[in-house]
């Protein structure tokens, strides 16, 4: 009978220390940890949930950059903060999908060390070669690389980095052979592209498609299912080659632990900042779609990601120490 109370009692306890903190966070500042330099696209979406959660809760939200490795440096720090809302991470398909199979010595275990809040935002990558390269279409690009096998090159913002693994899954898709040059950023592939010193490159939206549209390089086709609605007239590789998919994504993430509540608040308030109209218009002119998810959604989503982009590592024998 003692034991029955003593656990009715635990029961309560349990339930009021997580009711309280729903009702309490934030208290105090919230770290938002991003896994790569200021300036980029994930520094973007931190920056605006930030932004928008310190004007909504009242309590300071700041960013942190904390880039090397592939995202693994930050990712890592997160994964080894207090469990209690208040050190989150802006993921992405790099850090939380692709890197656990690259790297031979991960500092972090994705499924055991996070806990999935939401996806924040699809963005696809962008098919551009070279205005020397005389194929306008998918189906000519194919052509013309079958012809040239070997011959020509793609750039990429380094080894496993997600517009690498974008290539890799096309050659494995087309039977082709196309050799990697890696660089050290998405600027550095456009020069390169537009002074034709490489080829083509499956780059994101954000810096390719303004240089499509001045004319620097040719867009082909955008890597996920669905078109952009940036670029609405530019078809899918899926259009030609079924089921292509090789889009970057978003998401926050806590460590793992962190109070269910608290969970599922920073999964509605995910939802509810980057469906607001200012915040969607942002992410339509950076080629992004707004794409929240429940957490349990988010964690079938990594793990579906994580699968499909091990077997591509594997076969393109991708490896970092």
């Amino acid at each position: 009978m003692r034991k029955e109370i003593a656990a009715t009692i635990l029961a309560v306890a349990a339930g009021l220390s997580t009711a309280q903190a729903q009702d309490v966070w934030p208290s105090k500042q919230v770290t938002i940890v991003v896994p790569f330099a200021a300036g980029g696209t994930t520094d973007m979406f931190g920056r605006i949930f930030a932004n928008a959660m310190q004007a909504r809760t009242g309590k300071p939200f700041i960013v942190e950059n904390r880039a090397g490795a592939g995202g693994n440096l930050g990712s890592a720090a997160v994964a080894r903060a207090p469990a209690d809302g208040y050190t989150l991470l802006i993921g992405t398909i790099s850090s939380h999908a692709i890197n656990p199979s690259v790297y031979k010595n991960m500092p972090y275990d994705v499924a055991k060390d996070f806990q999935p809040i939401s996806l924040i935002a699809r963005l696809p990558n962008l098919l551009v070669v070279s205005p020397k390269i005389p194929a306008k279409t998918v189906p000519e690009v194919i052509d013309y690389v079958k012809k040239n096998n070997g011959k020509l090159s793609y750039g990429s913002s380094g080894l496993g980095a997600s517009n690498m693994l974008a290539a890799e899954l096309f050659k494995l898709k087309t039977g082709t052979d196309i050799t990697h040059v890696p660089y050290r950023s998405s600027g550095d592939i456009m020069n390169n592209l537009i002074g034709g010193h490489i080829d083509m490159a499956f780059d994101n939206m954000t810096l390719a498609w303004p240089q499509a549209q001045s004319g620097k390089v040719t867009a082909i086709a955008v890597t996920t299912t669905q078109r952009s609605p940036t670029a609405p007239n530019v078809p899918t590789i899926a259009e030609t080659l079924p089921g292509f998919d090789a889009s970057s994504w978003h998401g926050l993430f806590a460590p793992a632990g962190t109070p269910r509540p608290i969970v599922d608040k920073l999964a509605a308030e995910v939802k509810a900042v980057f469906s607001a109209p200012e915040n969607t218009k942002i992410l339509s002119e950076a080629g992004a779609v707004a794409s929240p998810m429940s957490p349990e959604e988010f964690s079938k989503f990594i793990a579906a990601e994580t699968k499909k982009w091990a077997e591509v590592v594997k076969a393109a024998k991708i490896e970092q120490q």
